[in-house]
Formats: structure tokens, C-alpha cells, sequence
């Protein structure tokens, strides 16, 4: 393997509230990787870190933002559903020419919302600071997330500095500058939180001995009365501003069999986006259960996703 060039760091005092790019990994397929970049400090909490992986070549690529899943509550930027291989969501996204950026974020036991979203964009905003370092087109960077990390990406897509203020954009990592993308692709995310607060969710396996896991919006919100619940609900849902900006192209993925967040979910933000007039496709996948257990498609929807990305990036 070969490095490349080594960044410049801030030498100076106080340091930055985040780190510069270490140097590029390339492997013998030509994929430059930097592994582990630190977007995000906060006293008391993990580092967020981010990876990055660019396929060959010497022009800036476009990027995509995967935000992975695990009801808010667990998951890794490392990896995908149990029913996406690594290799085929890596594959699709280098072989179509853009670059893959796989990040963390604060889970709900360690902050509530919107501290999820306040990542989400601080990892946009750090990718467009070092896009030089990078290899990356910072004008021209996507967001894609599966099931609470699909519930990320639409808000990153539709909630604005500008129309929202500055409690849903954070000041984590890089303060400053734009955190809006492009194109989002929404696999099963939750879309409006507030019709589901109260009803039981199917149980999620627990390590032996283990205590129960928490129900997961309640644990995103923060716990507290139901009224309180109930306006962040609100606040927290993507079709709460589905129609008061100018939203991205929209791919909605779901099961139609999805027991963990029903397929409804994505029908009505897909109804919201369209009443905006927006862009928005909803792509049902007939007899799936969540993460698309039980459907022969995955390899097609992964397509379908990357195709939709790279359409939109490199437009």
C-alpha cells in the first residue's frame, strides 16, 4: 500500500473542535481509504468518526453520506443490514464512480434528538471542509440511510439552516458552512413519529442476561410526558418539512411486509413531498419485512439506489 500526501494540521492553540484528514490509504484495487477521521468532538461523548472510500482516479468524485441503522439505539459505520453484503454496497458506490462515506453517530442513549441529526449534518460540513484533501466534489454530496439511519437522511435532505434555524443544524465539528445534499435515498426510515408513539414494537434480541432494550422513540425523544412526547415528535419527523422548503430528489424504499416501521411511513412522506411538488419516488418491495427480510431484491434495490444517486450527483 501507498500514502498519500500527509494534511496540514492546525498548529495552533486552542485546537480545532475537529481533526484534518490523516493521510490516504490506496490499495492494490486503486480505492484510496482514510479510516477512523474524527468530524465531531464534544466533552463527555465519543469521538464521531467517519470513513471514506474514493475510487481510482485523479478528478474529484461525488460523495455518499450512508448513515447506518439500528433503531437510534445501536449499529456501526462499518456495516450495512445483515441482508446487504459489505462488498456489494461498497461495490455498487465505487464501481459507479462515486466515493462512499460511512459515518457514526450519537446514539439516543447517549444524547437525544436532534443531537442524530446534528452529526449527520457535522459530518456533511466536515466532508465539504477537507473536499480537496478528500478527492471529493464538495458541491455534490448525497445522503442515503437505512431504517433510523433512512430517518436521518430525509431530514438532512429537508431540514435547512436557513428556513429552520439553528437548533436542528448544530454547531458540532465544523461550525460553519453549508450541510444540504443533493439527492437522499430513504430505505424504510421513519417519516412521522408521532402516529407510533405508544404501540409496541417487536422485540430486538438482547445479549444474554442483558436488560430489555428501550422502546426506541422514546428513547430518541428523550422520555418525559406524552404531551412533550408528542411535540418532539413533531419536530423530529421528516414530513414536518417536507412542505415548507425545496427538497432534494427523493428515492423511498419499503417493504411492503415491514413490521418494525410500517410501509405507510413512506407513503406519507412520500404524499407530503409530492402535494410540495417535489421529487420523490416510492419504490414498494413487495413481501419484505424490514431490512428486506424475505425478499429476493437486494441486489436490484441496491442498484436501483445507486443508479438513482449517481443520476442525480453527476447531473
Amino acid at each position: 500500500m501507498t500514502s498519500a500526501a500527509p494534511a496540514q494540521l492546525d498548529t495552533g492553540w486552542p485546537p480545532p473542535p475537529f481533526l484534518a484528514p490523516v493521510p490516504a490509504m490506496t490499495g492494490t484495487d486503486g480505492v484510496r481509504r482514510f479510516h477512523g477521521l474524527s468530524y465531531a468532538t464534544s466533552p463527555g461523548y465519543r469521538p464521531r468518526l467517519l470513513d471514506v472510500h474514493v475510487p481510482p482516479g485523479q478528478e474529484p468524485v461525488p460523495a455518499v453520506v450512508w448513515i447506518h441503522g439500528g433503531g437510534w439505539l445501536e449499529g456501526d459505520r462499518r456495516y450495512p443490514p445483515p441482508t446487504v453484503p459489505v462488498e456489494l454496497l461498497h461495490g455498487a458506490v465505487l464501481g459507479a464512480g462515486l466515493a462512499l462515506v460511512g459515518i457514526d453517530y450519537r446514539h439516543s442513549l447517549e444524547a437525544p434528538f436532534p443531537a442524530q441529526l446534528h452529526d449527520v449534518k457535522a459530518a456533511v460540513r466536515y466532508v465539504r471542509r477537507h473536499a480537496d484533501v478528500l478527492g471529493i466534489d464538495g458541491e455534490r454530496i448525497g445522503a442515503w440511510g437505512e431504517s433510523a439511519g433512512g430517518h436521518l437522511a430525509a431530514l438532512a435532505g429537508l431540514v435547512r439552516a436557513d428556513a429552520h434555524g439553528a437548533r436542528l443544524e448544530g454547531r458540532e465539528g465544523v461550525p460553519d458552512g453549508d450541510s444540504a445534499v443533493r439527492a437522499v435515498v430513504d430505505w424504510y426510515g421513519v417519516s412521522d413519529i408521532e402516529p407510533l408513539l405508544g404501540q409496541t414494537m417487536p422485540a430486538l434480541p438482547a445479549p444474554p442476561g442483558a436488560p430489555p432494550y428501550p422502546h426506541p422513540f422514546e428513547a430518541l425523544l428523550g422520555g418525559g410526558p406524552v404531551a412533550e412526547q408528542a411535540e418532539r415528535a413533531r419536530v423530529a419527523s421528516p414530513v414536518t418539512y417536507a412542505g415548507g422548503t425545496t427538497a432534494p430528489p427523493f428515492l423511498l424504499v419499503h417493504g411492503r411486509e415491514d413490521r418494525v416501521v410500517p410501509y405507510s411511513q413512506s407513503e406519507a412522506l412520500a404524499r407530503a413531498l409530492t402535494s410540495a411538488g417535489g421529487d420523490v419516488t416510492l419504490r414498494p418491495v413487495d413481501g419484505a419485512d424490514h431490512i428486506f427480510l424475505g425478499s429476493p431484491e437486494v441486489p436490484a434495490i441496491v442498484a436501483e439506489s445507486v443508479d438513482f444517486l449517481r443520476r442525480h450527483l453527476t447531473a
